[in-house]
């Protein structure tokens, strides 16, 4: 089951839009994630002096957490933070970073960060019909509604 959970999780996570990234004690922050199954990786473009730009820089541990309905994936991401090269920079780039960075792909700012999960909780849902078709079902029945999966992960 945990392998078919981290398939499930690596599929749903490349749809997600936006979640939030707190670093250290800093508060969180919503962060578009790009999922990269093949490098155990997560990567967030964000600006230099950000949370995450400092948290890179000394390795750093945050939590990346995720309610995506349109995804079906709730999640609760552990993991350390490095910075990234300017090629896989190049490889992520995209319409949403540049309307954060004043001169786009060359604005001085932009700082490309890694994060490595270490563990993760996993929620992966059904689509919204199902789901309301289980609560439906459960208040007919007493069952409880069947919600999906449900997990711990370790990379």
């Amino acid at each position: 089951m945990a392998q078919d959970l981290k398939d499930t999780f690596w599929k749903r996570l490349d749809n997600v839009t936006a979640g939030l990234l707190s670093t250290d004690s800093e508060r969180p922050v919503p962060m578009a994630p790009q999922a990269d199954r093949g490098e155990n990786a997560i990567w967030f473009i964000t600006a230099a002096g950000s949370a995450a730009d400092r948290a890179s820089q000394s390795g750093g541990e945050a939590r990346f957490d995720v309610a995506d309905p349109k995804a079906g994936l709730y999640a609760v991401i552990e993991g350390k933070l490095d910075h990234g090269s300017g090629d896989k920079l190049d490889d992520v780039w995209n319409a949403f970073a540049a309307a954060w960075l004043k001169d786009g792909r060359d604005d001085d700012s932009v700082r490309l960060v890694k994060m490595t999960p270490h563990k993760a909780e996993v929620w992966a849902t059904e689509n919204s019909a199902s789901f309301l078709w289980e609560v439906a079902k459960s208040n007919l029945t007493d069952a409880t509604p069947e919600g999906g999966e449900h997990g711990r992960l370790a990379f």
